[in-house]
């Protein structure tokens, strides 16, 4: 109880007490770095508003992205690759043609 007493002694002895010049800076500097976080978080959260809104921007270009992905895939083809598949095209339709003209001289025949 003696205990209590006595620290109850030494509180109002030290709020009764001015403060010292290292505690009035103290205390001016722990305001002005608790005012500089505040000013911290604000650009943080105004960045990353920003980054929100460049990705929304850059995600409604992905269908065009994707686009001219597919573009970019048929003109990197090799010519040699349009060229057989044009050539089996051209058989096909030789072959057509021959198949025709036989009907033809079979029906001329008849």
């Amino acid at each position: 109880m003696a205990s209590n007493q006595q620290m109850q002694r030494s509180a109002s002895s030290m709020g009764t007490r001015e403060k010292t010049y290292f505690e009035q800076q103290r205390e001016a500097l722990i305001s002005e770095i608790a005012m500089n976080f505040e000013h911290v978080l604000a650009n943080i959260n105004k960045l990353n508003r920003s980054l929100e809104a460049v990705t929304a921007v850059g995600n409604e270009f992905s269908s065009v992205e994707a686009l001219w992905s597919q573009f970019e895939g048929v003109m990197a083809r090799e010519p040699d690759d349009a060229k057989t598949s044009e050539g089996e095209g051209q058989g096909q339709g030789q072959q057509g043609e021959a198949e025709a003209e036989g009907e033809n001289a079979a029906a001329g025949k008849s």
